[in-house]
């Protein structure tokens, strides 16, 4: 696989709105994660630099767990 022509950059994702409706801030995810997440990773999500399909399950993870919803990836990501 060509990962030259892979589109890294996709635009800002639902998660935005997801956080923004609900009244997160991306330290909230970082705060409610039992697994390792950074301010970084949140921030590269919502922007939609596109991340690995492990670090799109642990914000999913952190994201369900701090709004105590059961929401699914394709909820949180269009790629």
């Amino acid at each position: 696989m060509d990962n030259r022509n892979i589109e890294r950059d996709l635009g800002e994702q639902p998660i935005a709105k997801i956080l923004a409706d609900s009244g997160l801030k991306p330290h909230d995810l970082v705060v409610s994660s039992v697994e390792q997440i950074s301010h970084k990773m949140v921030s590269r999500a919502i922007k939609g630099r596109r991340l690995t399909r492990h670090a799109q399950f642990k914000i999913l993870n952190a994201l369900n767990k701090a709004v105590k919803k059961e929401y699914c990836l394709k909820d949180l990501f269009n790629y």
